[in-house]
């Protein structure tokens, strides 16, 4: 086996193309736009890199890759966690253990370096993006924005040394589980004992919307296990991303007296689309997305939903799944995806529950001290 450090925007592209082989059989995986790949990962674009480092490695054995990973060093994260924790993420590898314990021989030698002790992940590069290892739940797609992986990487990850760290959540919510007049019955409760108000984010000031969504963020998921603050920069790269895809019916903002106190948003499942792009839109690919109009696809996901710490036993979030729910019945979605949450956040986990929603997937973080 030939271990490679990524150099280069070339050995990047192969990097980002590994798992197109490897994952060539499976009906289940959706292969990354290769552009949107490399945006991501190019530190002269991606501002997370402004409070990170990363090093990404690649296997070669007879003559093809059949293994990569990612170490990176968030130093954001060690200074609000107060930890030396280094990450690994972009995991992929052949059914092999050797492959998979010198990938992550590679990775912990590159954090050790840098006097890290603790290896966490699968992050893509952080905790704000996909993350996590599926160890539950192979049977259907991953919805957008989503990680998958084949069942046998649960053992070669925990052969490797790594035990769990936490565990998040995915719930499916079907028109047919749906238990609407409950939904509205505490809705209704809510709104009448709080005064909160639910209106759409408006798409043509989303500068300022942004600002808002940022503050409630940071405020809202300050006390979650692994929480780093989003910058400025970060946020609005990600909404560069998304806006394409993001839909007014679906972005929210909760407004007690005129001040926000929560949001929320979903997305369509592109990833139905992204299945038929191959890795690009060129040069057959845009067809598919001029084929299918956004608001035709039949699946969303609720990507975030957050409410400030003063109001996290309000019951705010459950306005949000009300409206989600009117504006997607209105418009024949079958089903929506509400993930990923923390097994530990009760909070918001009870009420997916209680309103018809089905725990269908589980991702895990698995830890390693280095």
């Amino acid at each position: 086996m030939n271990l490679i450090e990524v150099q280069g925007s070339s050995q990047l592209k192969q990097f980002i193309r590994m798992p197109f082989a490897l994952y060539h059989d499976d009906p289940r995986w959706v292969p990354p736009l290769v552009s949107a790949e490399m945006k991501m990962m190019d530190p002269k674009r991606n501002p997370f890199y402004d409070h990170a480092e990363a090093a990404h490695f690649l296997i070669e054995k007879d003559g093809r890759l059949v293994g990569r990973i990612s170490a990176i060093d968030n130093k954001l994260h060690n200074q609000v966690q107060n930890q030396k924790t280094g990450f690994w993420g972009y995991f992929e590898s052949e059914n092999d253990p050797a492959i998979a314990g010198r990938l992550f021989d590679a990775a912990a030698a590159w954090l050790r370096k840098r006097g890290l002790t603790r290896m966490l992940g699968p992050v893509n590069p952080s905790i704000n993006d996909p993350s996590g290892l599926l160890v539950d739940g192979f049977d259907w797609s991953p919805f957008v924005l989503m990680t998958y992986n084949p069942r046998s990487y649960v053992r070669l990850v925990e052969g490797a040394g790594f035990t769990k760290a936490m565990d998040l959540f995915a719930y499916i919510l079907t028109n047919q589980d749906l238990d609407r007049a409950r939904i509205d019955r505490v809705a209704e409760l809510i709104r009448k004992r709080s005064e909160v108000s639910v209106r759409h984010v408006d798409l043509s000031k989303l500068d300022r919307e942004l600002d808002i969504i940022k503050d409630v963020y940071n405020d809202a998921w300050e006390k979650n296990w692994g929480f780093v603050p989003m910058t400025d920069a970060e946020v609005r790269f990600q909404a560069d991303d998304m806006k394409a895809i993001l839909l007014e019916e679906f972005a929210y903002i909760a407004e007690l007296k005129g001040r926000p106190v929560g949001f929320a948003f979903a997305l369509p499942d592109i990833n139905i689309v992204l299945k038929k792009c191959k890795g690009s839109l060129f040069p057959f690919g845009w067809w598919h997305f001029l084929k299918f109009n956004l608001r035709k696809i039949p699946t969303l996901r609720l990507v975030a939903l957050g409410v400030r710490k003063e109001h996290h036993k309000s019951g705010i979030g459950t306005l949000f799944y009300q409206k989600v729910i009117e504006e997607g019945t209105k418009r024949n979605y079958r089903a929506a995806e509400c993930s990923w949450i923390l097994e530990t956040n009760d909070l918001m986990n009870r009420p997916i529950q209680q309103m018809g929603g089905k725990h269908y997937k589980t991702y895990r973080l698995y830890e390693k001290t280095i």
